[in-house]
């Protein structure tokens, strides 16, 4: 019998909500988790209701929301009292990021307790079984490496370089740089950095729940674009979960932005649109 290389197809379904929409949300955790560790009187900290995290990683931070609100269990207005006090007794604004696949019933209580959409997100996927397909390198003159995990040195030259890459992006390049230092220092996250002939000139990172690995921290130095670089780190991270035993990768950009337009182009598909909901009479 003639072997194929048939591999089942994955749906866009609330089991697969449920992996990815954990998958980040733990990430997140991790993340303010370490903010509380490295720095103890920023009151940063999480907490799950009904199967959500709500994190708290400082007033404008774009971690302070819920994650996974409505996937893994009907949500009611005693957990969403729960929720806003929780962001309330931080000084905080209320945002909750919603998967479609979430309880129907849950957009008609957010709008019935005030709360209105702000933003869109495409969460997207791939299967890392045929990750051999991609192409590792497009220039011989560029090496993608592993971060030193107590190399304090190549800690910082990697969130100078992700934050860098962000500098055109708009004025909170030290927001970045901030929470760039964090996600390499807190040890847990593998993170790549991308060097043309041997000057840093993009970095990645990935991390890892239940099989799925979230690819974040993509960022490219404005001189070092157009180089292969973040092609390079996309193959570079996948082997890595791969061999990690993950079945999955996923990723979030902004609908049609180029992020996004660049991953179709290496085999992610859009799981599906999340919308971000904000508590408009907040007090």
């Amino acid at each position: 019998m003639k072997e194929t290389n048939f591999q089942p197809l994955i749906l866009s379904d609330l089991h697969l909500s449920r992996r990815l929409e954990r998958t980040e949300a733990s990430a997140n955790a991790e993340f303010v988790e370490a903010r509380a560790k490295f720095f103890p009187d920023s009151g940063a900290c999480w907490m799950e209701a009904a199967g959500a995290y709500a994190m708290f990683d400082g007033v404008g931070s774009p971690l302070t929301q819920t994650f996974g609100l409505g996937v893994f269990e009907p949500v009611t207005d005693e957990v969403l009292d729960r929720l806003e006090a929780f962001f309330r007794e931080r000084g905080s604004a209320i945002f909750h990021e919603i998967s479609p696949m979430a309880d129907p019933s849950l957009l008609l209580l957010l709008c019935e307790r005030g709360y209105r959409p702000i933003e869109l997100t495409s969460v997207m996927f791939r299967s890392i079984k045929d990750v051999g397909s991609l192409p590792s390198q497009l220039n011989d003159q560029l090496k993608v490496r592993l971060v030193g995990k107590e190399d304090e040195d190549d800690h910082e030259l990697w969130a100078r370089t992700a934050a860098k890459g962000w500098s055109t992006e708009g004025d909170f390049g030290d927001m970045i740089l901030e929470l760039s230092r964090l996600t390499v220092k807190k040890g847990t996250v593998p993170a790549f950095l991308a060097e043309l002939q041997g000057q840093a000139i993009a970095t990645g990172a990935l991390s890892i729940c239940n099989g799925v690995a979230l690819l974040a921290g993509a960022s490219t130095v404005p001189e070092g674009r157009k180089q292969g670089a973040q092609l390079a780190l996309l193959a570079a991270r996948l082997r890595h979960a791969k061999e990690q035993g993950c079945d999955l990768a996923m990723m979030c950009a902004l609908p049609g932005s180029a992020s996004q337009r660049n991953a179709e182009r290496q085999g992610f598909r859009i799981a599906y649109t999340r919308i971000k909901w904000q508590l408009s009479n907040f007090t």
